[in-house]
Formats: C-alpha cells, structure tokens, sequence
C-alpha cells in the first residue's frame, strides 16, 4: 500500500525525509509513503527540498494558491503549519498574528480531496495561545474537514524519540471516521536513554568533505567569553568578568552563549538569528556549523542544504527531525497494516475519545 503525501509549509524537507524512510513489508505487501507534492514560500528552502526529496515544491506564498488547480489526488497530507505566532519564544500573537490562519489551507485541502489521514506539527505554545481557544478551535476544525476525521494529539518530547535534542512539539494525526482505524502514539523509543550532544555530533565523526560544515568566525570578544562559560551554562555564569557580562535584562535563564552539555541532549535547535543564539560546543569555544546543527535535527551527512549560511540555519532550525518524523510515520503504517506496536495514551483525552 503506497501512500500519495502532499504537504503544505514543507521547509527543506524533515517530514519529507522521515516519511521516505518509513517503510515496511507486512503480509506480503509493501507499506510506505510517496511525496508526490509540496509547497513552501522560501525558494532555498525548496531548493533543498528538490535536492533531496526529489521534486521541485510549487514555490509561492499558500495564499497565492489556486488549490483546486495544483494539489492532485492524494491518500495523505502533511503540514508544520507556520508557528511563529504560537511559539511560546514568540509574541504568541495566535489568530491575531500573520501567521495563525494559515492552518486553514490545511484544512481546505482535506476538505477539497478527503485523504485517508493527515499529520499536522506545531509548537507546545499552540495549547495557550489565545487562552487555549485557537487549540480547541485548530481541533475543532480538523476532526469536522471532508467527511470527518478521528483525531490524536500528543505533546512529543523528541528526545524519547532518537532526537539528540530537547523539542518538544504537538503532532496531530488524523484518521478519516470512514475508515474505522484507530491511531495511537508510538511510545518512546529513547526515554531512559536519550542519545546526548556529544554521541550526536561525534559518534562518528563528521566527513571532511561533508557539505554545509563551514566554520563561523567567532569575533575575538565572543572567543574570550566562552572561554569563562563552561558546558551546559549561559552567558550570565557567575565566573564571568564583568567586562563580558551582557548588559541585558530578563534573559538570565535564556539560551544566548549557552554551551552545550556533551553528556546531554542539545537544546533546542532555532531558526531564528541574533547574537549569541547559534548553538555553542561544550569545549571548542566557537558556535557549532550547520551540519553539526542538522546532526542534532537528525538529517544525515548526505542531505545537504541550499542558500546562504544563515538562510541554511535558518532551515534546519524551523524543520520536523527526520528521526522523529519517521516513528510518527512507521506508526501510521502499522495502523493500515494492522500490526501491532507499543503506544502511550495521548497528551489529549478529549481530542481522541474512543482511542483507548
């Protein structure tokens, strides 16, 4: 049974990625899922994607879509809706935002070609914007488009699930009613084990000729503080001259300067810029490259990003982990071939009645 995937929002291609890589042969018959279609406005984003995925994505903001004309049949949809404005780093703007709509062309296209399923991904700040009321009424929307569809919601922490990483994300996964199947969340693959930064990045090494593994250039003055920070600790460590010290209210707690812990999982990887923000190494005193970076978003050496190197980081931060991705995938098969897997009840009762 192949699966025809569009996808809105596709990025450089994470969940494209994950979805390629699962697969499986049950009862004499091939599961997996074929990318078929995609949409995103950055143009380096697709480029990556057509690199590596395959196919050129149509190229254009969703709100110049003529959706009835482009997106084809498919069995299955796929989108990490814009979560700028829910993201709790964010102004958690909600509906209120550029960005909040935007899960409605989701929904029109389930309601325009009725696929078997879809998996959608945003943020955990997506529970509270708005007072809960965009959450409820995000759900709200996707359980009542096309002909109906039986709904999960679980709050992933993908660090239980292979990702050398500290992101924690909502996945919705939607099942058309007609089809009486019953979706449940894979239980964690890495739990009391999570892979650490350092396993992550050198565990093996790095290829020299791996692509996107430029350097950056540290400005001397941001070499000597990190050469105060220990691992695992910000730019506000207490062993830190004043002369170094950030002038800077509020942010104590924040990510700016922070090293990683070798023996930990990384935190969470961003696209967004900003001094001191870049993802710093425990011991070299320097920000990580953008392979390091897509090493801890899961891509392997092979995929390789297109754009400037801002632009790159930019796309690896804003991606679904493929490793993650690929769980979440490998669960929806096993659901259509009937095979039977370890699962954990979903972070939401009310979204999925019936799934227990």
């Amino acid at each position: 049974m192949i699966f025809k995937l569009a996808e809105l929002f596709c990025g450089p291609g994470g969940l494209a990625a994950g979805a390629l890589q699962a697969k499986f042969r049950a009862n004499g018959e091939d599961f997996k899922i074929l990318p078929i279609w995609a949409n995103d406005c950055d143009p380096d984003a697709c480029s990556t994607y057509e690199l590596n995925i395959g196919h050129r994505p149509i190229c254009c903001d969703v709100r110049e879509l003529d959706l009835e004309r482009t997106v084809p049949e498919i069995d299955a949809l796929a989108f990490g809706f814009p979560c700028n404005d829910f993201s709790v780093v964010g102004e958690k703007k909600g509906f209120e935002g550029d960005f909040g709509p935007l899960y409605t062309y989701g929904v029109r296209i389930l309601d325009l070609r009725k696929p078997k399923w879809f998996i959608a991904e945003n943020v955990g700040g997506l529970r509270s914007a708005n007072e809960g009321n965009a959450f409820r009424k995000i759900l709200a929307d996707l359980r009542t488009a096309g002909d109906g569809y039986r709904v999960t919601t679980h709050l992933y922490k993908f660090e239980e699930y292979e990702v050398p990483q500290i992101r924690h994300r909502i996945v919705i996964v939607g099942i058309a009613e007609s089809l009486g199947l019953y979706f449940r969340c894979p239980a964690p693959t890495t739990k009391d084990r999570p892979i650490t930064a350092r396993e992550a990045i050198e565990m093996p090494p790095i290829p020299e000729d791996a692509k996107n593994n430029e350097p950056t250039r540290q400005a001397p003055h941001v070499v000597e503080r990190l050469k105060h920070i220990p691992a695992g600790k910000n730019a506000w460590h207490n062993d830190l001259p004043e002369h170094l010290r950030l002038n800077v209210s509020g942010a104590r707690l924040s990510q700016i300067y922070k090293r990683l812990s070798p023996d930990a999982p990384s935190y969470t990887i961003t696209g967004s810029g900003g001094g001191g923000t870049h993802v710093y190494h425990w011991k070299e005193n320097r920000a990580l490259t953008n392979r390091e970076r897509a090493r801890l978003q899961t891509f392997s050496d092979d995929f390789v990003f297109c754009g400037t190197k801002e632009k790159v980081r930019k796309q690896i931060g804003m991606a679904v982990p493929p490793r993650a991705a690929r769980i979440i995938f490998e669960a929806i098969l096993k659901t259509f071939a009937g095979i039977k897997y370890d699962w954990i009840p979903a972070s939401f009762d009310e979204t999925n009645a019936g799934s227990r």
